[in-house]
């Protein structure tokens, strides 16, 4: 029984593959998508094939799957577009931009704080939130807050040099 699936199904492949790739390509226009979608239409048939291949028409199944996949990739494909065109639409305005590199330093010290201090640190000086809304969010003391705080200002000197760590905590203070 398997076997005669098996051949049934590689028979309908084999008199369609070219059909269903070429809807696919009248859809899309993109000779490599088209491949992809009757491929992808002619596993989701083998996956359902039992049930298809007594229908009546398994083939115009197979053409709805094509259209579907096509319709999903042409609107991926028009997000993706209008992502990319919003980007590249913004106005490039001569403005003194934040430091790239310095940010990235910065990432990469907090990752190597202990989770309690780097939040600490983060609400406290990235999201300015006081003493106690920082105690309040992490369910700690306001004097866990302080010291961690602290302990993870004092660690980011280490790591990063006292100006970068002092740039960091101004920041905060000059919001």
């Amino acid at each position: 029984m398997l076997h005669d699936t098996s051949a049934e199904f590689h028979d309908f492949f084999e008199r369609h593959y070219a059909e269903l790739s070429r809807l696919a390509y009248l859809l899309t226009g993109e000779k490599d998508t088209a491949d992809d979608l009757a491929a992808d239409a002619l596993v989701a048939l083998w996956q359902r094939w039992d049930r298809l291949q007594a229908a009546q028409s398994p083939v115009a199944y197979a053409r709805g799957v094509v259209a579907n996949l096509a319709r999903e990739r042409i609107r991926s494909a028009v997000r993706e577009r209008r992502r990319v065109a919003l980007f590249w639409s913004r106005t490039t305005e001569q403005v003194d931009g934040p430091d790239v590199a310095g940010m990235l330093d910065v990432r990469a010290a907090l990752t190597r704080l202990p989770f309690r201090k780097r939040a600490c640190v983060i609400l406290r000086h990235a999201f300015d939130l006081s003493e106690k809304d920082t105690a309040t969010a992490l369910g700690v003391s306001v004097g866990t807050v302080k010291s961690q705080t602290s302990k993870g200002m004092a660690e980011l000197e280490r790591l990063l040099g006292t100006e970068a760590a002092g740039e960091l905590a101004a920041g905060r203070r000059n919001r």
